[in-house]
């Protein structure tokens, strides 16, 4: 009996009771097999454990169909397979059911063998589903998701932040999801209960910055006709998110950093000064470190204010193992768009996804894929739908300077980390200079 844990767990919903695969044969060597006789049972099994992939042989009365469906789809990270006799498939509704809501279907009597290979892919598929960070929280529209090295240590690194207090800076590139790790930061924060208020510093009006992040008084300047609540105010009990925080003018920089020193803000126009208790979490694309060096460009203090706890959010193009794990994740997001017959994507399509660079990074993948989702009038989506056709050769050739630059780029992000970022310890193991790990730190954009 030790084994038997180790076997994947597989709901199966048979009200017949007896035959029609009741013992499921060979299946039971590699799953540990629940059979429910009635849906009110499978529903309680669903509710108590943790079932990524059902099995369900599907009546043909059409008033089961519809209490089947609803059952179905109360296992929001499960797969299922239908089983089905093949005259009952001439049905309208049950074809609709099976189409709408099963990852696939066979008909009796059924090859096990094909039938267990079925369902090892469905579990496979609900996997992918709920390799996400877990959230506390209300989701917003989309989540992050990963199983490469990068995002498991990103996820660690989130759990952490949260729980401290202290001002936290992200750093990455447009489109790697900056907003979503400071909404899951905020999600486990003791500021949960509170807003999270998003700003973005570079979509800021130039003459509104103030009143916008500040608030004004009634009567502070022409047009201020009652008073305004400014966004870092609105932000008391919660989190203030300012995104793109290397745009904010410089003159502005100065009340940031008084607001972060003294938790306290003044409305323009107003005499008293008004306590906010709110965490700060900033981000930005750009090299602050650059831009504290570049005069009138950032203030030292502030970014050392902000720069307390540092998170670096990794390129789509370091998380290989993400690219078709995403994508699933998002066509499956994107299916009220979809057609119904729509049922994925080709060998070549992954293939072309996984080799291409990705300069707009996950947000790129978004709008390719649900662009695809929507336009694709095939079975499959191909990698000209996602636009790719023309990508995939060039991605292949790669030139020997851009091996070595690869190589050791990856050299360096896995010294750093089993150092735990440490550089002085990492130039040793790397036999390099400190100074000369530091200029290749800033040639491969790698950020501790």
């Amino acid at each position: 009996m030790a084994y038997r844990t180790e076997r994947r767990k597989l709901l199966y919903v048979n009200e017949r009771g007896a035959g029609a695969l009741n013992g499921l044969g060979a299946l039971q060597e590699h799953w540990d097999i629940h059979t429910a006789t009635s849906l009110d049972r499978a529903r309680k099994l669903i509710e108590r454990s943790d079932f990524k992939v059902g099995l369900a042989l599907l009546e043909e009365e059409e008033s089961k169909l519809a209490a089947c469906e609803d059952l179905l789809l109360s296992g929001k990270q499960m797969a299922w397979v239908a089983l089905a006799e093949r005259t009952s498939l001439e049905q309208t509704p049950l074809r609709r059911l099976i189409q709408g809501v099963f990852f696939d279907y066979h008909t009796l009597p059924a090859d096990l063998e094909r039938l267990g290979q079925a369902l090892g892919h469905a579990y496979g598929m609900a996997t992918l589903k709920t390799s996400t960070l877990p959230s506390e929280g209300p989701q917003g529209e989309y989540e992050m998701v990963g199983v490469s090295p990068a995002m498991r240590e990103l996820f660690r690194t989130i759990r952490k932040v949260a729980s401290v207090d202290a001002p936290v800076l992200i750093q990455g590139e447009s489109g790697t999801g900056k907003e979503l790790a400071a909404a899951a930061i905020h999600e486990r924060s003791r500021w949960a209960k509170g807003p999270l208020i998003v700003v973005n510093c570079g979509a800021l009006p130039a003459g509104l910055v103030h009143s916008e992040l500040f608030g004004h008084e009634r009567g502070a300047f022409t047009g201020a006709h009652q008073r305004k609540i400014g966004r870092i105010e609105a932000a008391h009990g919660g989190t203030i998110f300012l995104d793109e925080i290397g745009d904010l003018p410089f003159d502005m920089q100065v009340n940031l950093l008084r607001f972060l020193q003294e938790q306290t803000i003044e409305r323009v126009g107003a005499r008293e000064s008004i306590h906010v208790d709110a965490r700060v979490i900033a981000a930005t694309h750009i090299d602050l470190d650059k831009a504290v060096g570049e005069k009138g460009r950032f203030r030292e203090d502030l970014y050392f204010r902000l720069n307390v706890l540092r998170l670096g959010m990794p390129p789509l193009r370091e998380r290989e193992d993400d690219v078709e794990l995403l994508a699933w994740f998002f066509f499956n997001r994107f299916a009220a768009e979809r057609s119904p017959s729509l049922k994925g994507f080709s060998s070549q399509a992954l293939e072309a996804m996984k080799q291409h660079t990705w300069p707009g990074n996950v947000r790129e993948l978004i709008n390719r894929v649900r662009r695809a989702v929507v336009l694709c009038d095939k079975r499959l989506i191909t990698r000209a739908d996602l636009g790719l056709e023309r990508r995939l050769r060039a991605r292949r050739i790669m030139t020997l300077a851009e091996a070595k630059d690869g190589a050791e780029s990856s050299a360096i992000l896995g010294t750093l980390r089993q150092m735990n970022g440490n550089v002085s310890q990492a130039a040793r193991q790397l036999e390099v200079s400190r100074v000369t790990l530091y200029r290749l730190m800033e040639k491969y954009r790698i950020h501790l």
